[in-house]
């Protein structure tokens, strides 16, 4: 072997890689299922009740609680829609995490929100995201909001009763104009102007209702939108760390602000209690 030229070896590597090729020639073979999103059940005769039946009975565990809390809202007005988030994470009276990420960046075009299980709203909306890139594939075009939110929708349905926590947004820009819809785990969807989401929601309700207008500027409708989960931080445990805003328009979302709401709280707001009031 060692008297072989340089381009013998190189012939020889080629084939036994054709050689290796034609071995595994169908490299794609079992991959099928790949196309479809798999999210494991209970292997039981009825998925659907099995968190209710394993809870009940004289000598059953006490059921599992799923404590959760967040604060997320998004209104659509004459310019755009504007989006706006807290990141606080938490597991009942422990906060998991400050910095969770809850704006789902779908598309250039489009956004979804997180509320509920971070999982289920991470995994199924991820999922949305290649599916709409899918649709664009095929069709040369992009897909509207009513329909990237029917998908969402219709997924979720599938698996209604089996312990998803999902309470989100989608919104976007399309040929229609600025969109807004909500999608829970059980498939509802509806179409709205104002929607918040979360154990906050009540407290962000009351300013967003009190402060919106139709005819807003860019930046009064931010400003809307930061304060009015600002005040849901201040008032709800379970809501609080970075307020995110995002504001959707033709071109696009782009992502205006991320602050503190302690620095908010006690430096913008409170030297400007007439812009929080």
């Amino acid at each position: 072997s060692s008297t072989r030229t340089h381009q013998e070896m190189l012939k020889l590597d080629f084939l036994d890689t054709a050689e290796y090729r034609t071995d595994h020639s169908d490299i794609s073979e079992g991959f099928d299922a790949i196309s479809q999103p798999h999210f494991a059940v209970p292997p039981t005769d009825s998925p659907a009740t099995f968190l209710k039946d394993v809870f009940t009975g004289p000598h059953a565990a006490p059921p599992i609680e799923l404590a959760h809390g967040t604060t997320t809202l998004a209104f659509v007005y004459e310019k755009g829609v504007v989006v706006t988030v807290d990141s606080r994470s938490t597991q009942g009276n422990y906060v998991a995490s400050g910095t969770v990420k809850k704006v789902i960046e779908i598309n250039p075009y489009l956004l979804g929100t997180m509320a509920g299980g971070a999982a289920d709203c991470s995994f199924w909306e991820r999922e949305l995201g290649r599916r709409c890139r899918l649709y664009e594939l095929r069709s040369k075009e992009r897909i509207s909001v009513a329909a990237a939110s029917k998908l969402l929708a219709n997924m979720v349905y599938a698996y209604k009763g089996r312990g998803l926590s999902m309470g989100t947004m989608v919104t976007g820009w399309d040929k229609t104009g600025p969109n807004l819809y909500y999608v829970d785990n059980d498939g509802t969807r509806m179409k709205g102007q104002r929607f918040s989401v979360g154990s906050g929601s009540t407290y962000a309700y009351g300013i967003l209702d009190q402060g919106f207008r139709w005819d807003m500027s860019v930046e009064e409708a931010c400003e809307l939108g930061r304060r009015s989960v600002y005040h849901a931080t201040h008032r709800d445990a379970y809501s609080g760390g970075i307020i995110n805003v995002y504001h959707v328009e033709e071109q696009g979302w782009r992502k205006i602000s991320a602050d503190d709401c302690n620095e908010l709280h006690y430096s913008y707001y409170k030297k400007n209690p007439e812009v929080s009031e």
